[in-house]
């Protein structure tokens, strides 16, 4: 059986400004998506200037925090926002929803895609072997803030939280890191470095995520105030996950049936 370790949530002081594991986890999400895109565009020449690339992974990061507090509040927070509202700022509590996010980066990216004059999922095609970087710097700031904790469990990898209670439960953030961040990258990453028809990379962006996000559903704890949503076992991740998974599946269907 394992202990958590307390992270102090701020990593370092300087004067009256604290600099929390939270925030330094962002940097490094979105700046392993700048040097990523950068590495993507030296595959194909000319159809992406570093102007571009800094503009989209801004643009990007915009849409991915904004969405993200907003999805959040209005998919499992919503009585702590009417309770609090100022709590929808205080970003560095903690308190994202990836599929809020998800929202947030495709609406951002579609006005992006039409500044630009390219096609919206050439766009996302592109930035979408990216994501999962991101998504596994957040697992582990979910972490190292000890949040999101699995469900009680016996296996002998069990890890009690001490600010939760007792028993010891899956590191499930733990596991979100280990297939978000680096299972899902190294396929969408190998998938993308050959040329695949349009479509076809946001596909399985939204088929492998969803469908490990499903899964690992299972381990989580469900989240506070909403338990199960439906059925007596299904989340509101797993409910969310679902249109991901069809609308991956759709896309993967229609990049090779489409003949452009």
């Amino acid at each position: 059986m394992l202990t958590y370790p307390q992270f102090d949530p701020v990593a370092f002081s300087l004067g009256p400004l604290s600099v929390h594991w939270y925030g330094i986890m962002y940097i490094i999400a979105f700046g392993g998506a700048w040097f990523l895109a950068k590495l993507r565009a030296r595959r194909s020449p000319g159809l992406w200037t570093d102007e571009q690339i800094a503009d989209l992974v801004f643009y990007g990061a915009l849409g991915a925090v904004v969405g993200g507090r907003l999805g959040s509040a209005l998919f499992y927070n919503f009585d702590k926002v009417l309770a609090d509202p100022l709590w929808i700022l205080r970003v560095w509590e903690g308190g994202m929803s990836f599929h809020g996010g998800f929202l947030g980066v495709m609406g951002a990216l579609y006005w992006y895609a039409g500044k630009l004059n390219k096609r919206y999922f050439e766009v996302l095609d592109f930035i979408a072997p990216l994501a999962p970087f991101g998504l596994g710097a957040g697992r582990l700031g979910n972490f190292i803030g000890g949040e999101l904790w699995g469900r009680p469990t016996e296996v002998p990898w069990g890890m009690v939280f001490p600010h939760v209670d007792n028993l010891p439960r899956h590191a499930s953030q733990l596991y979100q890191f280990a297939l978000e961040g680096v299972v899902l990258f190294s396929i969408m990453w190998w998938f993308s470095s050959r040329p695949r028809p349009l479509y076809a990379v946001s596909g399985l962006f939204g088929i492998g995520y969803g469908a490990q996000r499903f899964f690992v559903e299972f381990f989580r704890q469900p989240d506070e105030g909403l338990g199960f949503v439906a059925l007596d076992w299904l989340t509101m991740g797993q409910l969310l996950s679902l249109p991901m998974i069809a609308a991956g599946i759709f896309l993967v269907v229609k990049a090779y049936l489409t003949v452009e």
